[in-house]
């Protein structure tokens, strides 16, 4: 019978890997509520209409990338490409605005879009969302900036580069949006299919193309920075202000663009040049106009999204801490030594010690093989004298020595166990036990 295989472009998260994501997990937590970011949780299908009507029906992933079907009642639904749409919709059905000011909201989980496979991008991806709504204040947009590269810096990321732009506003974008136009019509036929097209509906997502070709096209276009009216210019001026006095270091790319109408006013990605070509490891900007164009009131907003397997790929090893390994393995010596290993393993656990036992008749050279193997600190060797002794040997598998223990009380040789996982060699093996404090 043929093995069943998972489908292209989607990838398993192996046990050994998943170390490294929920560390990222955790710190994501433990940072943004330091900021006054709550969790919020948002269904992985929707209705198609709201991608198609929050991120537009022109763009790429409305037309080419979504995993879209039509259900047993007639519904069009759709596995959702990305997590604004989601989270404003929930937003806004569950009346939040009325009940606070500024709502500060992120959600971690998969996102789907059927691209091309190829290193580093899937069609199930994961992403960091985060999503700030209620004020235009460009300091809202400078504390978010500051959350965000101390998020990245936090974990270790190396040569981090914050670019921001102004997009402008319905006002002043227009006569943007004609002057690229113009500039691009006399070169139209060296465009891509794709971009010819956008010329026509909007220009701006030219910006946003890998093609080679296009890319150098539009070196030359105008400035968004340049057409900015009074307002926009004002907005950023004062949210480089603030970056200033947050000690955050940023470039002005006047390039970066954001394709959708909702877009206004701050525009920024992070990137590294650790990555080549695919330097970017978050974006965002302001969608002030997102809100109304899902059936709301018209409430600002700003938010980020960060990939999650582009970011663990950058984070160094030694910023992961990527021990899991048990703390302590009971290796045992005949079938009542293996009862009574079983039933103390249990209670171990319980008190928080990550214990490991074998349930296959080995010897003892093999188990000892396999402590090692697991990474186990210590192992408890227990044996028939020992059960009767109610003694036993710990092996430090770091060190090489040895000393006795006694069995008479699960609870207090779980307290010793941690006392000199802690103490010993100031060695990380604590990271196996459980924080009862």
């Amino acid at each position: 019978m043929t093995l069943i295989t998972s489908l292209r472009g989607f990838k398993d998260i192996l046990p050994d890997e998943t170390v490294a994501w929920r560390q990222v997990e955790t710190r994501a937590r433990l940072i943004f509520a330091r900021f006054g970011l709550r969790e919020i949780r948002v269904p992985i299908l929707e209705k198609t209409e709201l991608f198609s009507r929050g991120i537009g029906d022109a763009t790429d992933i409305v037309e080419k990338e979504m995993y879209t079907f039509t259900d047993r009642g007639g519904d069009s639904l759709t596995m959702r490409p990305e997590a604004t749409a989601s989270v404003i919709r929930s937003y806004l059905e569950h009346g939040m605005y009325q009940s606070e000011s500024v709502s500060k909201l992120y959600t971690m989980g998969p996102m789907f879009r059927r691209e091309r496979p190829q290193k580093g991008r899937y069609r199930q991806f994961h992403q960091i969302n985060v999503e700030f709504l209620g004020s235009e204040d460009p300091r809202l947009d400078g504390e978010l900036l500051f959350m965000l590269v101390f998020f990245l810096e936090d974990l270790g990321l190396p040569d981090l580069r914050l670019e921001i732009n102004s997009l402008g506003c319905p006002a002043c974008r227009p006569a943007f949006k004609e002057r690229v136009r113009e500039f691009l019509d006399s070169s139209k036929g060296r465009l891509c299919e794709d971009c010819r097209r956008r010329l026509d509906n909007n220009p701006l997502r030219v910006f946003d193309c890998k093609n080679e070709g296009c890319r150098i096209l539009i070196d030359g276009a105008p400035a968004i920075l340049d057409s900015l009216c009074g307002e926009c210019e004002d907005h950023f001026t004062r949210l480089r202000g603030y970056l200033k006095a947050l000690g955050v270091d940023y470039v002005i790319n006047g390039m970066m663009v954001r394709g959708l109408d909702y877009y206004r006013r701050t525009a920024f990605e992070v990137t590294t040049t650790s990555l080549g070509s695919q330097n970017a490891v978050a974006g965002g900007g302001r969608y002030d106009g997102l809100t109304e164009q899902l059936g709301g009131p018209d409430i600002p907003g700003i938010g980020f999204a960060i990939g999650m397997e582009r970011l663990i790929s950058l984070i160094p090893d030694s910023n992961l801490g990527l021990n899991e390994s048990p703390l302590l393995y009971i290796a045992t010596l005949g079938e009542d030594a293996l009862d009574f290993s079983y039933l103390l393993s249990i209670s171990l656990k319980k008190e928080g010690i990550t214990t490991e036992i074998d349930f296959s008749d080995r010897g003892l050279k093999s188990q000892m093989k396999r402590s090692n193997r697991l990474g186990c600190r210590f192992t408890l060797i227990i044996g028939e004298n020992e059960m009767t002794l109610k003694k036993a040997e710990l092996r430090d598998m770091k060190e090489g020595t040895q000393r006795s223990l006694s069995l008479e009380n699960p609870a207090e040789l779980a307290l010793e166990l941690s006392r000199l996982a802690a103490t010993a060699d100031n060695d990380p093996g604590n990271n196996n036990i459980r924080n009862n404090n």
